[in-house]
């Protein structure tokens, strides 16, 4: 795996990241959850940016957010306490085949 991919998929990991800082921001109100969210953020964003450089766009970003979907999906069940069903672990596992399907043709 190239150096763009291990980019993409530690930014794809930096989505979840983000998008648990900004629950727990509480609507901005909450400081170093707001920085987590903003510094996350931005390096997930860098990272998106640097890996279409050599990842065509449509793959990198679908991959991007599989992961981010994903991640934060999980963090939701195992963290906050989001219902487990079999219909939602499903879905999860349609998005990861996603995912590794746009790899694998790529």
């Amino acid at each position: 795996m190239g150096l763009a991919w291990v980019v993409l998929v530690v930014s794809g990991v930096l989505e979840t990241v983000w998008a648990g800082a900004l629950e727990a921001s509480g609507n901005f109100h909450k400081l170093w959850p707001s920085v987590l969210f903003l510094g996350s953020l931005a390096l997930s964003m860098t990272g998106l940016s640097y890996a279409v450089t050599t990842i065509p766009l449509g793959t990198a970003y679908g991959v991007w957010v599989g992961i981010g979907a994903l991640g934060t999906a999980v963090y939701g069940m195992v963290v906050l306490g989001d219902p487990v069903t079999m219909a939602r672990l499903l879905c999860l596992l349609l998005i990861v085949g996603g995912v590794v399907g746009l790899k694998f043709l790529h």
